[in-house]
């Protein structure tokens, strides 16, 4: 790269142009399912395709708080309400708390931790029945999950595992009092075994069709019973919940980042999906949410027992999805590009901004992960920006043999255009379906329409991997 001191440039230097970016590009640094596009409010230039008009996010959206980073982290919250995933109450309650106190990632993380507490707990004087506690429990999951979302930019980061251990001990006790409750295994995979959660419709052991539900780079378990793993049930299906590198209790608490190769992931899950004897074994769909657009299609194009696939959004390249400005600081060179990023960009990053730089490198840097949990900043941008870049599947696409449903949302903030592209670039059987804004579903995730969401992926698997 050609280099010109600031001293001589004829305009801004490149500095103020890079650290500038960071502020402009807020949430659009997620690789994830927990942001907005605030491009339109902050100034960053996007693709007529994506941007909405000024005034907020996506037309038709609920403003639930002023900043879009923490409005839509709350939408995902208030549309679980139709899986019973959050309760309405709950979540606008939470949000006047928020507002009233000042929103800030302290504020978010105390009020809905402290729900997820009360949760956990027996209301005063009942004694609640099983189905009361599950579903306190599965709520609590979801609160949780929007602490653990802002845990960094709070008073206390180091608390991050630990409030990831009250999520995940909300979400076991929801599952051991399901009925049937979830099979729970740990799948050999490498050094570290995979965590699974297999939800059957029932204990008749009948053989069923099965959707492996993958998250994305932020989402927690409860996100895949939100999109998934209920419509499955409700639909005589099996459905596999599971952590993978980057995700869960592998990133949290054994620190695996994330992978590359996902099918060395799914592998191993359809190894163990196979030996049962209450799974049809030719009806295994493979279904991906967020990121996992990219991760799900990647291990399909070399796990041939996956029968049918689903991307929510379809995604070639992640690393598209940070801003022009925040790549150029990745350089061939690792000790020009982390100069680049200690000299130049960290000193200027407001704490808003080192805050969001923190969460979406944690996933892709165990060192990034554990500077955020002392209140620091990563040095080495070289390496998780360089495992990023290298979940580009674009070149793989074409070995996917089966029928794919490629989803796209209207106003999509991370991905735009990739779902078209990738379901042009695909010579399997596809379909491709673009959810809007005309009934509620725009935005990546669909995050005030998971019901919508699920029928329309439900609907094609079943089309496609019919009853026999």
């Amino acid at each position: 790269m050609n280099r010109v001191p600031p001293d001589q440039a004829p305009g801004p230097s490149r500095r103020t142009t890079l650290t500038g970016a960071v502020g402009a590009a807020g949430a659009l640094l997620a690789a994830g399912c927990t942001a907005v596009d605030v491009s339109s409010a902050r100034g960053v230039p996007t693709p007529a395709s994506a941007s909405a008009p000024a005034g907020g996010p996506a037309p038709g959206a609920m403003t639930l708080f002023d900043d879009p980073d923490f409005n839509f982290n709350g939408l995902m919250a208030l549309g679980g309400s139709g899986q019973r995933s959050s309760e309405v109450g709950e979540v606008l309650t939470a949000v006047n708390t928020i507002n009233k106190a000042g929103v800030s990632a302290q504020t978010y993380v105390e009020t809905f931790r402290k729900l997820g507490d009360r949760l956990m707990q027996a209301p005063e004087g009942a004694r609640p029945d099983r189905e009361t506690t599950r579903f306190r429990a599965l709520r609590a999951a979801q609160y949780y999950g929007q602490a653990l979302f802002f845990v960094l930019g709070s008073d206390d980061p180091a608390g991050e595992e630990r409030l990831y251990r009250a999520g995940r001990d909300a979400w076991d006790t929801f599952g051991k009092l399901c009925d049937p409750a979830p099979v729970t295994a740990d799948v050999p995979y490498g050094r570290t075994p995979l965590p699974v959660w297999f939800f059957r419709p029932d204990g008749s052991g009948r053989p069923r069709p099965t959707v492996m539900l993958t998250n994305g780079s932020d989402g927690q378990n409860v996100d895949m019973w939100t999109y998934g793993v209920a419509a499955a049930l409700e639909r005589d299906w099996n459905a596999l919940v599971y952590d993978g590198p980057g995700q869960g209790q592998l990133l949290f608490v054994d620190r695996v980042v994330f992978t590359p190769r996902w099918e060395t992931v799914v592998t191993p899950l359809v190894d163990w999906l196979v030996a049962r004897s209450d799974v049809d074994a030719d009806r295994i769909a493979l279904a991906g949410l967020s990121m996992a657009g990219d991760l799900a299609p990647r291990a399909a194009a070399f796990e041939q027992r996956i029968a049918a696939l689903v991307a929510m959004p379809g995604c070639l390249d992640p690393w598209l999805g940070f801003p022009a400005e925040i790549r150029k600081i990745l350089t061939p060179d690792k000790e020009e590009t982390n100069r680049i990023w200690t000299k130049e960009v960290v000193p200027q990053l407001s704490p808003a901004e080192a805050t969001t730089m923190k969460k979406r490198f944690e996933p892709f840097s165990v060192p990034a992960m554990l500077a955020a949990r002392e209140g620091k900043i990563f040095t080495d941008f070289f390496t998780p920006a360089g495992l990023v870049q290298s979940l580009k599947i674009t070149d793989v696409v074409g070995l996917i043999k089966a029928p794919t449903l490629v989803l796209d949302y209207e106003f999509e903030q991370f991905y735009p255009g990739q779902a078209r592209q990738m379901a042009d670039k695909l010579t399997a059987p596809k379909d491709y379906v673009k959810l809007t804004a005309a009934t509620g579903a725009q935005s990546h995730c669909s995050p005030m329409a998971p019901q919508q969401h699920c029928e329309v992926v439900f609907d094609w698997l079943q089309k496609t991997l019919p009853s026999r």
